[in-house]
């Protein structure tokens, strides 16, 4: 994988509302408040993305394109998606997933800031 494509990833993760970057499970894992919501992993010598999903999200999601998305070992049963880093990747729905993850991680006051933002950004 590029640097380029985890650099997306970082900036993508490290835009979002107190979010750090660190070691640890995933290289790198991407946390709110030492909670994880989204990291870069192998799987089968591949890197891949994962992040925390809505319930009947990752079902849906995994079932429609599986050749981009998948159920990621350990915390898939919990709900997380996967999607490989190593293919043509659609940066908005990236960001999308990433954003969504953050949201069911982050406390309410950070989640807050996103809408506030967003809200400037509409006027």
């Amino acid at each position: 994988m590029s640097e380029e494509v985890l650099n997306k990833l970082r900036a993508i993760c490290l835009a979002l509302p107190e979010a750090t970057e660190q070691g640890g499970v995933g290289d790198p894992t991407f946390k709110v408040r030492d909670k994880i919501f989204a990291m870069r992993h192998p799987v089968n010598g591949r890197w891949s993305m994962w992040c925390k999903a809505a319930p009947g999200f990752q079902e849906m999601l995994v079932g429609s394109e599986p050749d981009r998305y998948f159920v990621p070992p350990y915390v898939g049963q919990h709900g997380w998606i996967g999607a490989w880093l190593d293919i043509e990747l659609d940066w908005d729905f990236l960001a999308h997933l990433i954003s969504e993850s953050y949201r069911i991680t982050a406390p309410k006051r950070l989640i807050a800031l996103i809408n506030e933002q967003r809200g400037k950004d509409k006027s």
